[in-house]
C-alpha cells in the first residue's frame, strides 16, 4: 500500500509538471520562445528557499513573472528560479552548485544540474539543449522531453483508430454477452475474451489522456474523443466484475479493478488468471459462469439507480430472476419495480425472444 501511495503521488507530480509546461500556458510560451531563439535555458520552479540555498552569485530580481521576462532573462548564463506559483522570478544568472555524488544518467552539464537539484528539492527543473533544441522537464530525477504539438497529434491518430476498433469489437462482444447471459451458457472464456478488451480500452484510454494533459489548450478536441469511446465504459466494467466475481461487494470490484490495471494485457488474455482475480480454483475456459444480472439490468431504462442490486438481493441470479419473470412477472413489484412488464419485454428483447 505505501508503495502504491508513492507511486501515485510521485505521478501526481510528473502530472503536475507536465500541466505547468503544456501549450497554452505563460511557461510554455516562454519556453518555445527560448526554442524559437535557438538558446538554451536552466529554469528551476517551485522549493525555491532550497533551490536558493543550493547555489550563489547571480541577480536577486524579485519581479512578477511573464514569459517575455523569462524569455529575455534566458539570454545570460546561469539559472532562473521562480516560485512555485509562477507569480515571481526571484533569481537569474543564478549558479548552482547541486551534490555532484548525487546519481544522474544524464550527460551534458545543463542536464545533469538539472537532473540533480530536481533530487535535492521538490522543485520542477527544466532544461532547454541550445545544440539540441529540446526541453526536458525534470522531477525527482526522472527527465521527461517534452513533445511539440506535432509529433503529439501523430501518437493521437493512432490511438484514435486503435479506440475506435476495439470499442466497436467490446460493444458487439457485450451484446453477446447479454444473449449468453439470458441463455445461461457464459463461459469462463467468454467473460476472458471481454476482460482483455476492457483492459485493451483502458490501457489506451490511459495513454491519450497523458497525450490530453501534454497538449494542454491544444487537446481539448482530443478529450472529447476520449469521452466518446470510454463513455460509461467504468460502470459497466465494475458491474460486469461484480456480476462475477465470487464476492460481489464494491470494495472487491475496485481491488479486482486494480489489480486487472496492474496485470500486463497478455496476462489478462489467460483464463487461468481471470479466475483467480474473480476468486476462483481449478475451473477452466469451458466452466459455465452464472452472472448476478447487475450489467444487464443496469441497461433496462425501467430499473432506476441502485434498484438492480435490490432485484438481485431479491432473487440472487440473473437467470433465477428470469425463471420468476416466466411464471409471475407481477411478484417484482414486490422489490419495488414500478412496472413489472415493461422490465419483461426489455430482458425478451435483448434475448431475442417475444414474451
Amino acid at each position: 500500500m505505501q508503495s502504491r501511495r508513492n507511486k501515485d503521488e510521485a505521478e501526481h507530480r510528473i502530472d503536475e509538471a507536465i500541466r505547468l509546461t503544456a501549450p497554452g500556458t505563460a511557461l510554455r510560451h516562454a519556453l518555445d520562445m527560448i526554442i524559437a531563439g535557438h538558446m538554451g535555458a536552466l529554469i528551476c520552479v517551485g522549493d525555491e528557499d532550497k533551490v536558493i540555498k543550493a547555489g550563489n552569485d547571480g541577480f536577486p530580481l524579485n519581479i512578477s513573472f511573464t514569459a517575455n521576462r523569462l524569455f529575455e532573462l534566458s539570454k545570460m548564463d546561469g539559472a532562473i528560479v521562480v516560485d512555485g506559483r509562477l507569480n515571481q522570478i526571484l533569481r537569474a544568472n543564478y549558479h548552482l552548485n547541486p551534490d555532484p555524488a548525487l546519481p544522474t544518467g544524464e550527460t551534458g552539464m545543463r542536464h545533469r544540474t538539472a537532473a540533480r537539484m530536481s533530487l535535492l528539492t521538490d522543485a520542477l527543473v527544466i532544461s532547454v539543449s541550445e545544440r539540441r533544441q529540446v526541453i526536458h522537464i525534470f522531477v525527482d530525477g526522472k527527465g521527461i522531453q517534452l513533445k511539440t504539438v506535432q509529433e503529439l497529434m501523430g501518437s493521437v491518430n493512432q490511438l484514435v483508430v486503435a479506440m475506435q476498433s476495439t470499442r466497436q469489437t467490446l460493444d458487439m462482444r457485450l451484446r453477446r454477452l447479454t444473449t449468453l447471459e439470458l441463455e445461461n451458457q457464459v463461459t469462463l472464456a467468454d467473460l476472458t475474451e471481454i476482460f482483455y478488451l476492457f483492459e485493451v480500452l483502458t490501457t489506451a484510454g490511459e495513454d491519450l489522456g497523458q497525450i490530453i494533459l501534454q497538449l494542454g489548450s491544444e487537446g481539448r478536441t482530443v478529450q472529447m474523443q476520449q469521452e466518446e469511446f470510454l463513455g460509461d465504459l467504468d460502470d459497466e466494467y465494475t458491474l460486469m466484475i461484480r456480476d462475477y466475481a465470487s464476492d460481489s461487494s464494491e470494495e472487491n470490484a475496485a481491488s479486482i479493478r486494480r489489480a486487472l490495471d496492474d496485470t500486463a494485457n497478455s496476462q489478462v488474455h489467460k483464463s487461468a488468471n481471470i479466475a483467480r482475480l474473480l476468486g476462483y480454483d481449478d475451473i477452466s475456459e469451458d466452466t459455465v459462469m452464472t452472472p448476478l444480472g447487475l450489467r444487464t439490468l443496469s441497461n433496462v431504462s425501467v430499473v432506476r439507480e441502485g434498484m438492480a442490486d435490490k432485484i438481485v438481493d431479491e432473487y440472487g441470479s440473473l437467470q433465477d430472476l428470469i425463471d420468476v419473470i416466466d411464471e409471475n412477472p407481477e411478484r417484482l413489484e414486490e422489490t419495488g419495480v414500478r412496472n413489472p412488464s415493461i422490465l419483461a419485454d426489455s430482458l425478451y428483447r435483448m434475448w431475442g425472444k417475444h414474451a
